[in-house]
């Protein structure tokens, strides 16, 4: 479930197993059809990692390796490789609930066309699923927009006037720098705006791991607060368009963005302890494994070179059960 990175990887590592797409596993995501989550991220956005860790194993983003992808690169590079390996995704069909089929080795699919029989499922949905809110955010009726960073496109989607942007990680200083120069913009941020941290990466594949270079910076407040911008204290609730913060301070806004984060796309797993030895991928249900979910694998598996790692384990254990 899911042709986002995640289905794709996992694919990919079942054809290396010698399995056959549309024969042996079928590719089911529930976005309209070739709209991955990608193409829900605003143009201007550039990642983190620069194009030479932001690609699957042995398979290079094009272009050069130390630029900073955009969304539509990394979409263009996804249907590349889904033409590359065959692959035709059933699109618009959203996963329902997963259980058990009598007492043997036989899953059931529950979706919102039907019912499926099958000896394996991936859950490959993706850590960034739907948008998050905070709890007060159905409090908030503010003058101009209130919006996530999900539907955030262009400066021009937000009116003239004050507007906070709640949530200081990388989405809401990249929304701020974007609005610097045409709005009032105010980022609510739990560190207080005095954390820097670096993220590092090998400097070539064939050298050691332990020998990095910083390539980002991130969150950079100073670089914000000399371009306008006001860094103040987590917002904790709202009342119509007053806003509260961690200080006691309140403030109005006419417009809020949500850098909030997103959740995974896992609701329809069932809910089942967690085996003793926890096996990442691996579920308490036979025959049901997660691809791309840190919570449910490791720290990096909602990368594309992360993913790959999670997508090779669930290949072997699916060619590998009786």
């Amino acid at each position: 479930m899911g042709a986002g990175q995640a289905g794709l990887a996992t694919a990919a590592a079942l054809i290396a197993r010698g399995m056959e797409p549309q024969r042996d596993f079928v590719v089911i995501d529930r976005s309209p059809r070739a709209q991955r989550a990608w193409s829900e991220r605003w143009p201007s956005m550039r990642l983190l990692s620069n194009a030479e860790h932001s690609s699957f194993p042995r398979r290079p983003l094009e272009g050069d390796p130390y630029r900073h992808p955009t969304p539509g690169d990394i979409e263009n590079y996804l249907h590349r490789f889904e033409a590359e390996l065959g692959i035709d995704p059933v699109w618009g069909v959203r996963a329902v609930a997963v259980t058990r089929y009598g007492t043997g080795p036989t899953l059931c699919l529950k979706t919102t066309i039907g019912e499926v029989q099958t000896r394996n499922i991936v859950c490959a949905t993706g850590a960034a699923a739907r948008p998050r809110f905070p709890e007060w955010a159905a409090d908030v009726e503010v003058e101009g927009v209130q919006m996530h960073t999900n539907a955030y496109r262009t400066r021009e989607q937000i009116p003239h006037g004050r507007v906070l942007i709640v949530g200081g990680g990388n989405a809401g200083v990249e929304v701020a720098f974007d609005l610097a120069n045409s709005h009032d913009v105010t980022l609510a941020v739990r560190s207080g705006g005095t954390e820097v941290q670096a993220r590092r990466f090998p400097t070539h594949p064939r050298f050691s791991p332990w020998r990095r270079r910083n390539v980002a910076q991130e969150p950079p407040y100073d670089a914000l607060r000399n371009r306008g911008v006001r860094i103040r204290d987590a917002t904790t609730g709202a009342q119509g368009t007053e806003f509260t913060f961690s200080d006691g301070s309140r403030q109005t806004y006419q417009s809020v963005v949500f850098a909030t984060g997103y959740v995974a796309g896992d609701e329809w797993l069932p809910t089942l302890p967690q085996l003793q030895r926890r096996i990442p991928t691996v579920t308490a249900l036979p025959g049901l494994f997660v691809a791309g979910i840190p919570t449910h694998s490791h720290a990096k598996a909602n990368t594309l070179p992360g993913v790959w790692t999670d997508a090779t384990r669930i290949a072997r254990f699916i060619h590998a059960r009786p």
